[in-house]
Formats: C-alpha cells, structure tokens, sequence
C-alpha cells in the first residue's frame, strides 16, 4: 500500500502524482499511516479535539476551526487537489457544502498539539474509517481529518429527502481511510441501527450517519397531529444497518431562541406545523 510522502493520501499503484498535493514522484511512505493519530475530546457543551501530531502525521481542517496549537506546528492554507482544474472543482464543491473554499493543514516537526472546536455549542464526535467506507454529514458539520481521508459532496437522490428532510440536497460524503471529526449542536445521541431497523428524527436533527444507512422522509401519522402538533409535517426516516448520530439542538432552532422579536416560551402555536413546508432546520 503506497501513501504520498507529502500529505499521505492513500496512492494507487504507479501513481506519478499525488491526486490531493500534486507531489512529484517519489519513494512513498508508510510512516505516517503506520502511527495511529493520538486525541482527546475535551469539555461538555463547548467540546475541543486536542490532536497530539507526531513528525510525518498531517491534518487538515475547516478555515476558523483551529482554537490553539503549540510553536512547532506548521499550517499552510490551500486549495485541495493535483491540478489547477482539481483545485477550482474542489473550491466550487466546497462552495457548494457551505463550507470556506479553502482547506488549512497541520503538521508538526516533533510532538505537537492543535486544538478544533465548532463555531457554536455542541459536540464532538469521531468516525474511525476503514479504507473506501464513508460517512454523510450534513452541511458545514466538518470539522478536521487525517490528510488520508477524501472529503467531497453528496447529492439527496431523492427529492422528498432533499426538500423536506431538513438537511437539505447537499450532504458531506466523507471517505476513509482515517479519523474525522464531526461537530453538531446541543447534544448527541448515537444510535446502531441493525439491518432493516428504523429510526424517525426530526428535521435538521441528523448530525452524519454511515453511507450504509437508507435515507428518505415520512409524512407525520395525521392531520391533526401534523398541523397541531409543533413538529412540522415531515419525519426524517433512517433505516440501517449502520451508525447514526443526532443532534438534540439545530442551529436553526438556536437562532430562533435568540431572535429579538420572539416571544419567549416553549409553546408551539397552532399552525406551526405547516412550517415545514415553507422552510426546514439547518
């Protein structure tokens, strides 16, 4: 298995430039794939990722995500991909995601230690990926990966999962091997769906959720429950098998809380069930 010595993207074989750095031909290494990545989660409801880098280990992560790092980590901000052509289609791809265009890398020239947090509060939770298995997300969910996992856009097949289901047409698919780092609001819940189980969620709620596990909406039971009873007119529908991770506050939901003009107070008004129809949490 050859990695590029640059980034230590995985390599097909008689490859002569890596598809993510552009680097040159070279003897590639194993190195920085043969150590595994050393982190830990710290805090509750505003969770930083410590991320311990060893020489050869590199990173790389979301623009504004960093909260720290020691001296002797070295960033270098950049657009993904070999080619100027790569690079634009990523750049147009992560405009896409809702995402910055560009991607900040992390490497260190002994033991060294960077800190990511998301930009609100919520959790941090990791997927650990085995090579060419892949994880949705939803849109600016990313927080940091191993420079050996791809990240790219996925499209909602279908049109009642991408208009009605809260997370929009446009998820995160990201691709092993590696750890990533997800972030999402308020806190997580965590499910393994087996083969054929299903779980209904909210809309918006869905923080990632293996590329194994089947993804559409659901009308709510009745009429009278979907207009009276404040959760809108849509389920979220996941069925496994595979790992799925929800999120107990959206930042849709957050901003409303804190919108001057609100009345304050829990209570759901008689038709705002017909809101999701005209619009959907984030």
């Amino acid at each position: 298995m050859a990695f590029c010595t640059n980034c230590g993207l995985q390599l097909v074989d008689n490859a002569r430039f890596c598809p993510a750095c552009g680097q040159g031909p070279g003897a590639p290494s194993t190195s920085a794939a043969a150590a595994p990545l050393e982190y830990s989660i710290q805090g509750d409801n505003l969770q930083v990722a410590r991320i311990m880098l060893k020489p050869g280990q590199q990173i790389y992560a979301e623009a504004g995500k960093m909260v720290y790092k020691t001296a002797n980590v070295h960033w270098e901000t950049r657009l993904s991909g070999g080619s100027i052509g790569d690079k634009i289609l990523g750049a147009l791809r992560r405009t896409v995601m809702g995402e910055s265009i560009f991607l900040t890398y992390f490497h260190s020239d002994g033991p060294g230690e960077v800190g990511f947090a998301g930009n609100y509060p919520g959790k941090l939770t990791v997927f650990d990926l085995e090579p060419g298995r892949s994880v949705l997300a939803q849109r600016d969910a990313f927080v940091l990966a191993e420079s050996t996992v791809q990240l790219n856009v996925a499209l909602v097949k279908k049109l009642g999962a991408g208009f009605f289901g809260g997370e929009g047409f446009i998820l995160e698919r990201l691709t092993g091997p590696g750890k990533v780092f997800i972030h999402g609001g308020g806190d997580f819940v965590e499910f393994s769906l087996n083969i054929g189980e299903m779980l209904q969620v909210a809309t918006g709620c869905i923080v990632a959720f293996d590329d194994s596990v089947g993804y559409d909406i659901q009308l709510v039971g009745g009429i009278k429950t979907a207009i009276f009873g404040g959760e809108g007119l849509f389920l979220a529908t996941l069925t496994g098998p595979g790992r799925v991770i929800v999120q107990s506050m959206t930042l849709e939901k957050l901003r409303r809380e804190l919108a001057p003009a609100r009345s304050g107070g829990d209570e759901h008004h008689p038709l705002s069930g017909l809101s999701g129809i005209l619009g959907s949490d984030d």
